[in-house]
């Protein structure tokens, strides 16, 4: 199954989750004639590249055994100057939580994603500095 994007004209699109039948509802600004619900489509990217190595990196890990217990990715992201709506640099911030977490694997687990498995940044790269941070924190 695939996932769906709809645009009827005007400033709204609704997308659809492959298989699963959820709408997403995708807008733009009120001060441009949206509705300003859910994310606008160049946000897309950002979450798609935050989901997919998100996903990644966790699966890897794991994969591997390492016991996490709370994971989160984030994208500080900076925009041209003169054109707000390109991305030229991204921050990924990677906030992992477990028990003996070698850093290492962490690392690993981030290199694999960024360099062979994320298509989402394999797309961005190009147009935009991407860099990341590990952050790991011992579980209580």
């Amino acid at each position: 199954m695939e996932s769906k994007v709809v645009w009827k004209g005007g400033m709204a699109f609704t997308g659809t989750v492959a298989g699963s039948g959820y709408l997403i509802p995708l807008d733009s600004d009120e001060a441009v004639g949206g509705r300003d619900l859910g994310f606008r489509p160049l946000q897309l990217f950002a979450v798609g590249l935050v989901g997919c190595t998100g996903m990644d990196v966790i699966s890897i890990l794991q994969k591997k055994r390492v016991e996490v217990t709370d994971f989160e990715v984030s994208a500080d992201i900076e925009s041209a100057d003169q054109h707000p709506k390109i991305f030229t640099k991204i921050l990924l911030t990677y906030k992992v939580t477990g028990k003996n977490i070698d850093r290492k694997d962490v690392e690993r687990a981030v290199e694999l994603s960024e360099n062979k498995y994320c298509p989402a940044q394999a797309m961005l790269v190009e147009t935009a500095e991407i860099s990341h941070q590990i952050i790991i924190k011992e579980a209580e």
